[in-house]
């Protein structure tokens, strides 16, 4: 089965854009007015990604869990910003939304933690609950997959079913970091229980230096990775983010070709 992202069209190039640390503008990175806190998503928010394009294929990285939770709150006992993450389907045919469609994510906390390899994820400095690098103390191995949880925790980790609009969305929090990689959200899509979809989410490194300068997130440094350093990185999928009540709001449009 084919995969493809509607991306960004040129009716953004009147709103602000944001940069990457090596000063390069991000697609998806545009920022528009805040939305009220909690205001529904509805498919109006998402018009700015107008054409579709081929989207990446990214590594699941060695941290998945088929944890099988449909929930619309993932953050359990995890403190950071409030992140409501919402993905918009499509079928590539029109782009046109896909209903029923699940959206998995999964992410590690805001001191580089992932649910089910805390004791994994520990201990490689960059400050306290420092997340090591590929292969590195404290990090994940190299590659991807392949893993064993080592504990049962399952914070950060949820999906949700796209509705006749095609949407799904999942409150979170913000995405810390750790060594070796740029900040990320893990995303799979299904469609009638088969995986059509593994790849990663980013954010602008604006936006990252505006949430790591507060609390929680500034009680670590030395982070070592950016967006234009990490290998895995994709400006396709680059989350629009934007400020809504007291946290942020990130959408993202993701489309297949059936």
């Amino acid at each position: 089965m084919a995969l493809a992202a509607c991306g960004q069209s040129s009716d953004t190039a009147g709103e602000a854009t944001t940069t990457t640390s090596g000063g390069a503008a991000e697609p998806g990175a545009t920022t528009t007015a805040p939305v009220a806190s909690g205001a529904t998503i509805g498919p109006d928010r998402f018009a700015s990604a107008a054409s579709c394009t081929v989207a990446p294929s990214l590594t699941e990285g060695p941290y998945y869990i088929d944890v099988d939770r449909i929930r619309s709150d993932i953050r359990e006992d995890r403190t950071g910003a409030r992140l409501r993450l919402a993905a918009r389907v499509l079928d590539t045919d029109g782009c046109t939304p896909v209903k029923d469609a699940v959206f998995e994510i999964w992410h590690c906390d805001a001191g580089g933690l992932y649910s089910g390899f805390v004791a994994a994820s520990t201990g490689a400095g960059g400050g306290p609950g420092g997340g090591g690098g590929p292969g590195g103390p404290g990090g994940p191995p190299p590659g991807g997959g392949g893993s064993s949880a080592t504990d049962s925790t399952r914070f950060l980790r949820g999906a949700q079913v796209t509705d006749t609009d095609g949407i799904a969305e999942i409150t979170t929090i913000y995405p810390g970091w750790y060594r070796g990689r740029t900040v990320h959200i893990h995303a799979k899509v299904f469609l009638a229980d088969q995986e059509v979809l593994t790849t990663q989410l980013y954010f602008d490194e604006q936006r990252n230096a505006a949430v790591f300068a507060k609390a929680p997130y500034n009680s670590r440094s030395g982070r070592d990775t950016f967006n234009d350093e990490d290998g895995s990185f994709s400006a396709k999928t680059v989350l629009t983010t934007t400020e809504d009540g007291d946290g942020y709001l990130s959408l993202i449009n993701i489309g297949i070709r059936r």
